[in-house]
């Protein structure tokens, strides 16, 4: 019992800090207050009472509906407060119960946010990239068990490395086109990913990122009516991006050392 106890609150917290996502993917691009006023159904604006707002339980004993106005509800909400609990699980499974758990779950708190929110709008808010760059920048400084300034000196040079290299992608492809081929918010990302995972893992992320979006790009490109209806779709950067760095924090080292195995 006392095993499982921890293993529940920090999947229960995960679930909460989902529901909060939510509200944040709904109204920062909006520009919003994501605190007042309280939630509400988007159609028929009634405020959504406490018992009605429980991660995952209220969707199913609502059954995916409004109460008031029996609109069906998006099967994501439930899903992203599933996948923040789950997450928060992989960071102590990961990590241990220690504060390196703890600011791994939050970096993974600001990449379901901007993976959905690219998702919808293909934008990355600032007021989550460059906050969450100068947080992870920071709290290198008090993580215990490290040496301050090597440990600074990698994330200043993950940030570098981030947002340097997208930037002269983006840089190069607009100087050769004259068109715009990455978003601002996809540099920024990548440097607040820079500042968690250093250099190293920047690479990573990028190889990986790459690699699944041009995946998921040749099989839109499959799908639509046509190659040239295809390469006029827009895939969003920014989730392809989060879920490299997600594959990095808990399985770059094992999947390096399998490949450089194979070598």
């Amino acid at each position: 019992m006392d095993l499982y106890l921890p293993i529940v609150t920090v999947f229960l917290l995960g679930l909460c800090v989902g529901s909060f996502l939510n509200v944040c993917i709904y109204r920062l691009p909006a520009e919003t207050s994501i605190v007042r006023p309280g939630s509400m159904c988007p159609v028929c604006k009634t405020p959504i009472r406490a018992y009605d707002n429980i991660p995952l339980l209220s969707y199913l004993l609502l059954g995916g509906r409004c109460r008031k106005c029996k609109t069906p509800i998006p099967i994501r909400y439930p899903l992203v407060e599933l996948i923040t609990g789950l997450l928060a699980l992989a960071a102590l499974a990961r990590f241990g119960p220690t504060m390196a758990a703890g600011v791994i779950f939050i970096f993974c708190a600001a990449l379901i946010a901007v993976t959905f929110i690219d998702i919808d709008h293909q934008i990355i808010p600032d007021s989550i990239t460059l906050p969450g760059i100068l947080f992870f920048l920071a709290i290198r400084l008090i993580l215990p068990h490290q040496n301050a300034a090597v440990a600074l000196f990698h994330s200043v040079l993950g940030i570098v490395a981030g947002g340097g290299s997208l930037f002269l992608v983006a840089w190069t492809y607009q100087a050769l086109t004259g068109k715009e081929g990455m978003g601002g918010g996809d540099i920024k990302l990548l440097a607040m990913i820079g500042a968690v995972v250093g250099w190293q893992g920047v690479l990573f992320t990028i190889f990986a990122g790459s690699s699944m979006g041009c995946l998921m790009g040749f099989l839109l490109m499959a799908v639509t009516s046509g190659k040239s209806a295809g390469m006029k779709l827009r895939v969003p950067f920014g989730p392809f991006l989060s879920l490299g760095a997600l594959i990095y924090i808990f399985w770059g080292p094992y999947l390096i050392h399998w490949y450089l195995n194979l070598l």
